[in-house]
């Protein structure tokens, strides 16, 4: 690797993107291709093998010798089958070739991926389809260099199993519904919206070796037992701290891999908890964005590994510091650059800006419930609610200058005035005044306006963005459509509808106003206050699944083909299952290593002490503190046992359990409680025994011995 990369040089060398098409396609085909990755248009299958032909001549100049279609099944990580570009020939020998047929169809095994009843183990058949709208790549590995096509994945019936199919398919909704509004206020120079995305990635980074001796870390990527160390995030003297050396290492392998790979990393610093960090990178559209994404969290787990680290992205892996999140930033972008969400200068003047506002507070108030599923993990129920991560509690924050504006539309019918920034003087006369803001920022907030976006702020680290994105889409899709329906039956001009349109303005911030919160989401008066709104609290994933398939949900998701009935069935079958099978996981751990680590440790440190008691009465010397000690040990080591005892006991109940809702159901109030009750006393050992004969590297080496 070059010493000193030069960026411009790198970026995007391992992409198969418009500038390698532009050079390397004829004109009529790169035409051909380039319309139907804009405007949506279908694919002609005419020119797939030559885009097939010069896609594998560009791959193999790189190195590549196979080829795979690249695609996000739900298990919620990427999947691959690798093909090599060889035909056998007659001579013996083989040739290089790459078909359209090979470029745009794949054929993977579909009863191996969770299907949630969609397919049977005998129906196997599912199909890969190239998605030309985000593009190929080269990933390389030191064993191998592979051509990348990324696809959707469909069972042979025609359901979507993956996470990409319902994204495209809801980025298509929402495109038409805005490009509706768009026409109807008057723009009909704008031929479609897209949806821009800039998901921040938080990340902890942990010794290899410390890892390695960490059996909870490699099974369930969260840490099951560790006591507090001295010091915490207490000092706040990590967040956006000196990197440390190694770790500045890693930050720039990862750039440059990253970068090749056309992501545009483009922010790092050092997050509060200490090991913890984070990358964000410069929006893209929603789905090469939800593909990055992937792309990262891959790639900073390999970079790591060649780096003597490990990359941790559960949403909280050490119980007491921040867990880690992935703020998903989320804006509308006409083909003509024209961000739907700037409010400009004067919000209140914005008639354009002000109804798509109104249009996503009505989306998210009524969709509350699915907006907060979308952001459900096993992982982020430890995370949401506390150290700056959002409560389970769905509410918008505005900030003061867009609240102002909608409470004098509420009151008055007429915005008139919108609150402009101060100049920010620092007393200091060589530091120069600017503007401020008009509004400051709420870390609180689950889904906040930040200035022309909004920042869904509660999804996981470890999550797809596929997922919050997919109900996002749609949600604002379907409350788009029901104002179009409204505008279409104006009869007059633009102007008329225009007016039409400021009437529509006022009436959702007033009926949809109790969504609308710029306090503090952390405080018990909110939750007291969310209640009285009648705002839902979904305090876990398992309280929260259900929501894919009430009658509204299947209703609008249905309505513009995002998902089926069934689909959205398949969907909660898998949840709940995953949500079981990673607190069995998480069970099975904690009884795994308490039996075969912890306890015998503890014991044999009890024979150390019991063994030095005895030595010191032999030779008539006081043993009151070693004797107090052995107490303390003994009694939490029979709490630990009896819990032990407990936790394998309702596991076996849990395993029983055929209904998966309630086995679901089941591992979050009984399981779950009892693994805590393990972990209780082995924290408190941990804290007794000495540190040379504790099993397991503490919180301390792995969070600040990096």
């Amino acid at each position: 690797m070059k010493e000193n990369c030069n960026v411009a040089e790198i970026f995007g060398s391992n992409v198969f993107n418009d500038s390698v098409m532009r050079s390397r396609l004829p004109k009529a085909v790169y035409k051909d291709l380039k319309k139907t990755i804009e405007e949506g248009t279908e694919l002609n299958p005419a020119i797939a093998d030559v885009v097939a032909n010069e896609m594998k001549e560009w791959a193999v100049e790189k190195g590549a010798t196979h080829f795979t279609h690249w695609f996000q099944p739900m298990t919620g990580i990427t999947a691959e089958k690798h093909d090599a570009f060889i035909t056998p020939t007659d001579d013996g020998k083989v040739l290089l070739e790459f078909s359209g047929k090979e470029l745009v169809k794949g054929e993977p095994d579909a009863s191996s991926f969770p299907s949630g009843g969609l397919r049977a183990t005998f129906e196997a058949r599912g199909y890969t389809a190239w998605d030309c709208t985000s593009p190929a790549f080269i990933k390389e590995t030191p064993s191998s260099t592979i051509l990348c096509i990324p696809t959707a994945f469909c069972s042979y019936t025609g359901e979507a199993l993956d996470k990409k199919t319902p994204l495209l398919r809801s980025m298509q909704a929402l495109d038409i519904q805005a490009t509706r509004l768009m026409h109807l206020l008057g723009y009909q120079e704008v031929k479609n919206v897209n949806t821009s995305v800039g998901p921040e990635q938080e990340y902890f980074l942990v010794d290899k070796e410390k890892y390695l001796k960490r059996k909870d870390l490699i099974f369930t990527g969260r840490t099951l037992f560790g006591a507090m160390p001295p010091k915490g995030q207490e000092m706040d003297d990590h967040y956006f701290g000196i990197i440390r050396e190694r770790i500045s290492c890693f930050m720039k392998e990862l750039n440059e891999e990253a970068w090749k790979l056309g992501i545009s990393a483009k922010t790092q610093h050092n997050e509060v908890a200490p090991a913890q960090h984070e990358l964000a990178p410069i929006y893209n559209s929603n789905n090469v964005a939800t593909d990055h994404n992937q792309l990262l969290m891959e790639t900073m787990r390999r970079v790591a590994d060649r780096q003597g680290l490990k990359c941790l992205l559960h949403e909280k892996p050490f119980a007491g510091i921040n867990g880690s999140g992935k703020h998903n930033n989320w804006s509308l972008v006409t083909n003509t650059g024209k961000n739907l969400l700037e409010p400009g200068n004067n919000p209140h003047d914005n008639q354009q800006f002000l109804l798509v506002l109104a249009a996503i507070i009505k989306a998210v108030d009524i969709h509350a419930d699915l907006l907060r599923m979308s952001a459900s993990t096993p992982g982020n129920d430890h995370r949401l609610g506390a150290n700056e991560a959002p409560p389970a509690i769905i509410s918008v924050f505005l900030g003061e200058q867009l609240e102002d504006v909608v409470k004098q539309l509420v009151t008055r019918g007429e915005a008139t005035s919108s609150k402009q920034g101060d100049k920010l003087a620092s007393g200091v006369h060589t530091l120069p005044d600017f503007e401020k803001d008009a509004t400051d920022r709420n870390r609180t907030s689950p889904f906040a306006f930040t200035g022309n976006k909004f920042e869904f702020r509660m999804v996981g680290s470890t999550q797809s963005i596929s997922d919050p994105n997919v109900v996002l889409n749609t949600i604002v899709a379907d409350a788009i459509a029901d104002i179009c329906e409204r505008l279409e039956k104006v009869d007059g001009d633009v102007q008329d509808v225009m007016m039409e349109a400021h009437e529509i303005t006022k009436e959702l911030f007033t009926e949809h106003r109790r969504i609308i919160f710029n306090g503090n989401g952390y405080s018990d008066a909110w939750v007291a206050e969310a209640e009285k709104r009648g705002l839902p609290n979904l305090k876990s994933m398992v309280d929260a699944i259900p929501t894919l398939v009430t009658e509204k949900s299947i209703k609008m998701f249905e309505k513009f083909g995002v998902y089926t009935k069934a689909e959205l069935e398949s969907r909660v079958e898998i949840l709940f299952e995953q949500y079981a099978q990673t607190i069995n996981i998480e069970a099975l751990s904690t009884l795994d290593i308490a039996k075969k680590q912890i306890v015998p440790a503890v014991m044999k440190y009890q024979k150390t002490l019991a063994d030095a008691i005895a030595a010191l009465k032999a030779a008539s010397m006081d043993t009151s503190v070693q004797e107090a000690l052995l107490s303390d040990i003994t009694n939490n080591l029979k709490a630990l046992y009896t819990a032990i005892g407990e936790l394998a006991a309702t596991e076996k109940k849990a395993q029983a359990i055929e209904d998966i809702k309630e086995q679901a159901r089941f591992y979050h109030d009984e399981v779950f409680t009892d693994m805590a009750a393990v972990r209780e006393p082995v924290d408190i050992l941990e804290m007794l025994v000495a540190k040379e004969d504790w099993p397991l590297p503490s919180y301390g080496d792995l969070i600040f011995e990096v």
